[in-house]
């Protein structure tokens, strides 16, 4: 994993691109003081810029690992043509476990395993890369559409406010959430978005704000404690967030702190808006119980800035994710359509195409 430039860089936020038969990815955690790629030749490397945070966003992991698959079957080809089926295995099960939330990883690595099989004689890597092209491609059409249909549901002079990061950096390019909210401010319906900082990764305020205040978008970070009170006073209307799990009965797992926004929407009024491509759907957990929630390290928690600022000999409890019921949600936007008050049967009617 190489820290570089582009060697054709681009005006608009690229958070995943394959180039010259590497992977490049845009560096999250230097934004918004630095802008610099990664580049990935080797399915390791890839694995360690997800578990680092160099890339992040449930369909942007989905996509790199993708990618990964990719660089894995090249690097099991090269050493033995006639056994890279089975040198692979292990890289496969290294991508598919680098953050265990995000199901677009392992639905992701489920596409490309697929692929792989049909794959009867030689090299494996054409095959593998048009299919991650097109996993790739899709994602960014899934964004404009999804982001289509939620902007309809947004009124003129709406006060937005959205939590962690669910832009073109944590997709192939337009955003889940933040793709709703362009569109909505495009179509002249945003008179103002509140961020939540993020804590303690400050995705918040470190990459929805960059991406806000670069399209022009207006745009205010506020502490994560203090949303609820920006809710009763500020006028806010909707609260739009993406997901890095769906379970069958609509409860969606995001960034933690998603489900107090949740609590706090619906005591103030605001409506809560989740939009998700159908990569993010999983069918096979049945409620959000069953989701496994990541943890991160207490460190994360305990330090700011490579300073400690609890005392010494505290730890932190530091998971990465919560739950919120779908109760809670009042529209589930995807690619395939809307859904108002998702449950097990809309969910399911949805997957069914009626």
């Amino acid at each position: 994993m190489n820290p570089a430039s582009p060697s054709n860089p681009r005006t608009h936020v690229e958070p995943v691109a394959w180039r010259d038969g590497a992977l490049w990815l845009f560096d999250q955690r230097l934004l918004p003081a630095v802008e610099r790629h990664v580049e990935c030749t080797t399915s390791a490397a890839v694995v360690e810029a997800i578990g680092t945070m160099v890339v992040r966003g449930a369909p942007a992991i989905g996509i790199a690992g993708a990618y990964a698959m990719v660089l894995a079957a090249r690097e099991a080809w090269q050493r033995d043509g006639t056994r890279w089926r089975e040198i692979w295995q292990a890289d496969v099960t290294a991508i598919r476990e680098a953050r265990p939330t995000a199901v677009n990883l392992a639905w992701a690595v489920a596409r490309m395993l697929e692929t792989a099989a049909g794959v009867a004689t030689g090299d494996p890597e054409p095959a593998l890369l048009a299919r991650a092209q097109a996993l790739h491609a899709d994602d960014l059409a899934a964004n404009h559409r999804m982001g289509r249909l939620g902007a309809a549901l947004i009124a003129p002079a709406s006060v937005i406010m959205t939590h962690c990061n669910a832009g073109a950096l944590a997709t192939a390019g337009h955003g889940t959430a933040l793709g709703v909210i362009r569109d909505a401010h495009a179509a002249g319906c945003v008179r103002e978005v509140f961020a939540t900082e993020t804590r303690p990764w400050l995705q918040g305020a470190r990459l929805t704000a960059w991406e806000l205040a670069r399209e022009g978008i207006p745009v205010r970070l506020v502490t994560d404690g203090a949303a609820a009170h920006v809710m009763r006073t500020q006028g806010v209307s909707w609260v739009i967030v993406g997901a890095d799990r769906v379970a069958a009965n609509g409860d969606v797992a995001n960034k933690i702190g998603t489900y107090a926004l949740a609590i706090a929407a619906r005591a103030h009024g605001a409506r809560m808006m989740v939009v998700a491509p159908l990569s993010t759907f999983d069918p096979a957990t049945p409620d959000g119980d069953a989701i496994h929630i990541e943890e991160r390290t207490a460190e994360e928690v305990t330090m700011i800035g490579g300073q400690r600022h609890a005392p010494p000999g505290v730890g932190a409890y530091n998971p990465v994710f919560d739950v919120t019921p779908a109760h809670l949600i009042d529209v589930l936007v995807t690619e395939a359509g809307i859904i108002e008050r998702p449950d097990r049967a809309r969910l399911a009617m949805l997957a069914t195409g009626r």
